[in-house]
Parts: C-alpha cells; structure tokens; sequence
C-alpha cells in the first residue's frame, strides 16, 4: 500500500500554533506532559524532551487556578504548540485562551462543575474566548466521562451510540455559533469501540478533523497493540489527522507515545499493518491510564506494572482490571471493569465494579486485589 492508495477524508484546516490539522496534512502526533503543570523545570524539560522526538502539539492538564498560572509561565519558556486540557473547571479558558494554542474541553465534565449554568452557555463561553484569542478547540468525548444526558438517552449496553450522540451534538453546536476551528476525539478503552463510534461521526461529520486515540490503553507493549489495532483500521479508511498513542510510561519515557505513533502512521502507509479486524484479548485485560500532571503519585506508574504482572496468574480467565492514576478520572473510568484501582497521594481505591470496596495503603494494595480476583472468579459459573 503507498501513500497514494489512501484516500483520507477532506476535512477542514484547523490550525493550531504553528501546524495545520487536517486539509490533508501530515497526520500529527502528539502527547502530554506526565509531570505536574506546577512544577515548571520538570514540565519545561519534559515539553523539550516531547518536541524533540516529534509531537506537533505538547498537552497540559489545568484543574486549578495555580495550574493555570503555571501553564503561562511554562508557554514563555518553551518553543511548542500547547494545547490544555481543561477539566471542570470551565472558566479558566478565559484566563488561559490568550497565552495558549489549543483547549480541549469534555462534554461530560462540563456537567460537573457550576450545574446550574447550562452547557450551551458554557460551550459558547469558550468559544468566545478562543474565537478573541485566534485559538482552536477540541471536543473530547471520553468513555469514562461520558456527557449524563447523552447516557441516559441510550441503553445500558450500548457504550458506542452516546459518545457519537455528544460529538455530533457539540460540533452542530459550534457550528451554529460560527466556530468551525475545532476538532474531535472519541476514545474509549476498548479499541473496536474506537474504531466503530469514530467510524459512525466521521460518516456524519466527514468535514470535522478527528484526533483518534485510545484512552487508558496500558502499558506497553500491550498498550501499543491496542492503539495499533485501532488506528490501522481508522487511518487506513482515511479517518484521523492527529493522534496520541496514550501509554503508562515512567516521566523520562513519554517520548515512546511519540515515536510509537509515527511508527503506526508510517506503517500504514507503506502498507505494514500488523492488527487483526477484530480486537479480542483472552485472559486478563489490564487497563490504566497514562500517567500525566494529575497523577498524585509516582508510584501508580509501578502499581500498573505490578497489576499487569500479578495477571499472569490468571491467564485462564476473561476480566478487567482497571488502574487510574488520580482522583479526576479514576472514579468514572473504573466502573465498567470487573475490578478497579483509582489512587490518591497516599492510599489506593478499589472497587468491584461500581461498588466501592474501601482504601488500602500501596503496600497491601495487590495482596487485596489478589483475594478479590479470587473471590470473583470463585463467584463465577462453572463451564460445564
């Protein structure tokens, strides 16, 4: 396959700093910094260390007004196109529109915060503030967080048809408003629902650039097989101009989202695509986050490792195992697994599904987690 066999989708130029997303450019890469937003030496080296390996666009977690300072001070220092990623806390894209490339925003946490005021007020808010300040957005449906409204419009069985719903929803939206420089991303955990809720908005939206990514993919390599799966399927039918390749890697490794993501671009383009159609993994399926400035512990990148390795026990068995890096996403985004693991600064949550089953200090963590493994399957049917 040569680059000419592939016929992309013609969607519109967004620009972002000094690149040009979709319009048929290069597909961009990029990652975001795994240090915290506040500690600007780290984060400054981290941005240098993720524009040297290639990332077109370097993203910053904001949950805070301190973060939000530190984020314009980190702009100053650096040679990037930073995009923020902006949590519940919707107001401080005013502050940050002026000093930034990029915001990316979630429908669903838009919920979260300020309830009373309604999201179309909000979503016009930032956009106002983009549009003054002659930056791009982006609408990030995720699966953990999934817009509550949307959710409640669609079975419980159905995760792909509420995610489509809130990006169709969001970009008709901007669209009435007269901003088009936006682009969308629709991730989940499991790559088939990717490639099916981007496939289903890209046939309704051909026009709206699409960042593709699978969310809490892992750790590698399992991580890169997940991501690679999906984003051979996509690419390879023209859909995607941006992308992450989101890994549970150490601070000084991060640059791996990078060249793996450049990897997978160019081997589907020179026709050395790897993935099988269908994604279906026997055994346990280890789910965690990549590590970013929101994770209050260092040692979650360890736990991760420890999980997956812990797994190996019960190769035998179908389950999910869910490890989230902080208190942000962790809650939501483990309901679905059969056993999930959020952590504090201090402590770990483990639930069973939506069920909370207390909090354990890091060093007594896997020994719970193991009896609870146990106790799961034991309460399992028998094949006959």
């Amino acid at each position: 396959m040569s680059h000419r066999e592939i016929s992309r989708n013609a969607t519109r130029a967004v620009r972002v700093g000094d690149r040009t997303i979709g319009a048929g450019n290069p597909i961009l890469v990029q990652s975001m910094c795994a240090t915290h937003t506040t500690d600007l030496e780290a984060t400054c080296r981290q941005i240098d260390a993720l524009s040297a390996a290639g990332a077109g666009i370097v993203r910053l977690a904001v949950d805070s007004r301190k973060d939000a300072e530190a984020a314009i001070r980190i702009t100053d220092q650096v040679q990037a196109n930073i995009c923020i990623d902006l949590q519940e806390n919707w107001r401080l894209a005013e502050t940050l529109a002026p000093h930034v490339d990029k915001i990316r925003y979630n429908p669903g946490h838009l919920h979260h915060h300020e309830k009373k005021v309604p999201w179309k007020e909000k979503v016009q808010r930032i956009a106002d503030w983009a549009m003054d300040s002659d930056i791009a957005l982006r609408v990030g449906v995720n699966c953990g967080s999934v817009d509550p409204l949307q959710k409640e419009k669609w079975p419980a069985d159905d995760a792909i048809s509420p995610l489509v719903a809130s990006a169709l929803e969001h970009s008709e939206f901007l669209d009435s408003i007269g901003f088009e420089r936006y682009v969308v991303s629709l991730k989940d955990s499991d790559p088939n629902t990717v490639i099916e809720a981007n496939r289903r908005f890209a046939e309704q939206r051909p026009e709206v650039p699409v960042h593709l990514g699978v969310t809490e993919a892992g750790l590698p390599p399992d991580g890169i097989i997940k991501t690679r799966v999906a984003f051979e399927q996509l690419i390879s039918k023209g859909i995607g101009d941006t992308l992450r390749v989101s890994l549970t890697l150490p601070n000084d490794e991060k640059h791996q989202e990078i060249t793996e993501g450049q990897k997978i671009i160019d081997d589907v383009f020179a026709g050395r695509v790897r993935s099988v159609v269908h994604y279906a993994s026997k055994g346990p399926n280890i789910i965690s986050c990549p590590s970013c400035s929101r994770v209050e512990n260092g040692d979650f990148v360890k736990l991760a490792q420890q999980v997956k390795h812990l797994s190996k026990e019960y190769q035998e068995h179908s389950l999910t195992i869910a490890v989230m890096g902080c208190r942000v996403n962790g809650p939501g985004e483990t309901d679905d697994a059969d056993l999930g693991l959020w952590c504090a600064p201090s402590f770990v949550n483990l639930k069973r599904g939506e069920e909370s089953l207390g909090a354990y200090p890091y060093d007594e963590i896997l020994e719970k987690l193991k009896q609870e493994i146990e106790s799961l399957i034991q309460s399992r049917p028998t094949t006959p």
